[in-house]
C-alpha cells in the first residue's frame, strides 16, 4: 500500500466515525426537543447557527488547512466536537425555554464549526492522497476515491441516524452524548498517531481577493450547490421527521428510516463511477452529467406533490416514503459528480481553499434550507416544503447550464 493510499484510508475511517456521531446528534435534537413540544420553526432554529457557523468554518478551514497542514485541521476539528458535545450534555431539564433554546443553539453552532472543518480537511486530503498514490489513470483514481469517500460517509451517517434514535430511547439525551464524547476521543487519538503532521501543507493565499477570487468553474459550481443542498435540506432537516412522526412513527421508526434513506443514498453515491461514463479530460461527460441529473432531480419533488394531491388511498407517509427513494438516487449520482468536479476544477497546490470556498457554499445552502423547512413546514406542511425543494433544484440546473469544460489555466 502507498502512503497516499494509506493515508486516504486513514482520513476515510476518521471521518466514518466522526460522521456517525453528527448523524446521531441531529437525531438526538431534534427528536428530543420536539417531544417537548417545540414547534417547527424552533426545531429549526436549533439548527441555523449549526449551518451558518459551517459557512465560515469552510471558508477559514481551508486557508488554515493549506496553511498548517490537513492533519492539524482534521484533529481541530475532531477536537471541536467533543467540546460541542459536553456543553450539550450539560443542559438542565429545569431550565427556562429560552435559555434551553440558547444553550442549544450555542453548542450546536460549536458542532457545526466541528464539522465543516472535518469535512474540508478530508476532502481536501483525498486530492493531496490522489496526488501522492498517482498513477496513469489519474482522474479515474480520483473520481473513484470521492465516490466511495462521499458515499460511504454518507452511508455511516444513515447508521449515525438510527444510532441517535436509539440511544435517544435507551439512554437519554446527556448520557448519549458522552458516550459520542468518548467515542471521538479515540478516533482523535488514532489521528493524531497515524496521519503526517504537515500533509498538505502549502502557501496559503496572503489576501482576501485571492480567497474568494476563484475559477468560473469553482465559482459556478459553488452557486449550483447552495440551490442543490438548499432543495435537500428545506423538507429533509425538520419536515420529513416531524412529518413521520406526526403521522404515528416512533422515535426509532422515524431514526431508522432515516437511516435506511441516508445509507441507501450513500451507496448509490458510491456507485456512481459506474453510472457516469468517463472522459479523457474529466470534464467533457462529467459536466453534462451534473446537468442531466439536475434535471431528472427537480422532477421528483413536484411528482410527490402531485401524488400526495391525488385521492390513491395510500397513506400519505408511504407516499413521502416511496418518493424519497427516488429522490435519494437522482440526489446522490448529481451529489456525488459535484463532489468530483470540485476537485476536478481545484488547483493541486491550494486544493484545500478550493475545497473550503466549495464547502462554504454548501454550507450557505444548507443554512437556507434549514431555515425554510421549519417556515415553510410551520407555513403549509410537506407539500409546501416540497414546492421550495423544486425551485432551488430547477436553479440549480440552470447554473449548471454554464460551467465550464475546461479547467481554468
Amino acid at each position: 500500500m502507498t502512503p497516499g493510499t494509506r493515508n486516504y484510508a486513514i482520513v476515510t475511517a476518521a471521518y466514518w466515525g466522526f460522521t456517525l456521531t453528527d448523524g446521531a446528534l441531529r437525531m438526538l435534537v431534534l427528536l428530543h426537543f420536539f417531544h417537548l413540544g417545540y414547534s417547527p420553526f424552533v426545531l429549526s432554529f436549533l439548527f441555523l447557527l449549526y449551518e451558518a457557523a459551517g459557512i465560515a468554518a469552510n471558508f477559514i478551514g481551508g486557508w488554515l488547512a493549506t496553511r498548517f497542514g490537513i492533519t492539524r485541521m482534521l484533529t481541530v476539528g475532531l477536537s471541536t466536537q467533543i467540546i460541542g458535545f459536553l456543553i450539550l450534555s450539560a443542559l438542565s431539564p429545569d431550565w427556562a425555554a429560552a435559555l434551553s433554546v440558547a444553550w442549544v443553539v450555542a453548542a450546536q453552532g460549536i458542532c457545526g464549526v466541528a464539522k465543516d472543518l472535518t469535512k474540508t480537511a478530508s476532502k481536501s486530503a483525498i486530492k493531496v492522497a490522489e496526488k501522492e498514490a498517482r498513477a496513469e489513470d489519474a482522474e479515474g483514481r480520483l473520481f473513484r476515491w470521492v465516490a466511495w469517500f462521499t458515499g460511504s460517509k454518507n452511508a455511516m451517517k444513515g447508521f449515525g441516524f438510527f444510532l441517535g434514535g436509539v440511544l435517544l430511547q435507551v439512554l437519554g439525551f446527556g448520557l448519549s452524548l458522552w458516550v459520542m464524547a468518548a467515542a471521538l476521543g479515540l478516533i482523535l487519538l488514532g489521528v493524531v498517531l497515524s496521519l503526517p503532521p504537515m500533509m498538505g501543507k502549502a502557501k496559503a493565499s496572503s489576501s482576501a481577493k485571492e480567497l474568494f477570487g476563484k475559477s468560473k468553474g469553482v465559482n459556478l459550481l459553488a452557486a449550483a450547490r447552495i440551490a442543490l443542498f438548499g432543495a435537500r435540506d428545506v423538507w429533509f432537516v425538520v419536515g420529513v421527521p416531524v412529518f413521520l412522526y406526526a403521522n404515528g412513527w416512533t422515535f426509532t421508526m422515524v431514526g431508522g428510516f432515516m437511516a435506511v434513506w441516508t445509507i441507501f443514498y450513500g451507496l448509490v453515491q458510491a456507485s456512481a463511477p459506474a453510472v457516469i461514463r468517463r472522459s479523457p479530460d474529466g470534464l467533457s461527460r462529467e459536466v453534462p452529467a451534473a446537468r442531466l441529473w439536475s434535471a431528472v432531480l427537480a422532477l421528483v419533488p413536484a411528482l410527490i406533490i402531485a401524488a400526495l394531491g391525488l385521492d390513491s388511498g395510500i397513506s400519505p407517509d408511504i407516499i413521502l416514503v416511496a418518493g424519497l427513494g427516488l429522490f435519494g438516487a437522482a440526489f446522490a449520482i448529481n451529489s456525488s459528480v459535484h463532489s468530483y468536479l470540485i476537485l476536478a476544477y481545484a488547483g493541486s497546490e491550494k486544493a484545500a481553499e478550493d475545497v473550503g470556498f466549495y464547502y462554504a457554499a454548501n454550507a450557505a445552502g444548507r443554512f437556507g434550507g434549514t431555515l425554510l423547512s421549519g417556515l415553510l413546514y410551520q407555513w403549509g406542511g410537506i407539500t409546501t416544503c416540497l414546492t421550495g425543494s423544486a425551485l432551488m433544484l430547477a436553479a440549480c440546473f440552470l447554473t449548471t447550464l454554464f460551467l465550464p469544460l475546461e479547467r481554468d489555466s
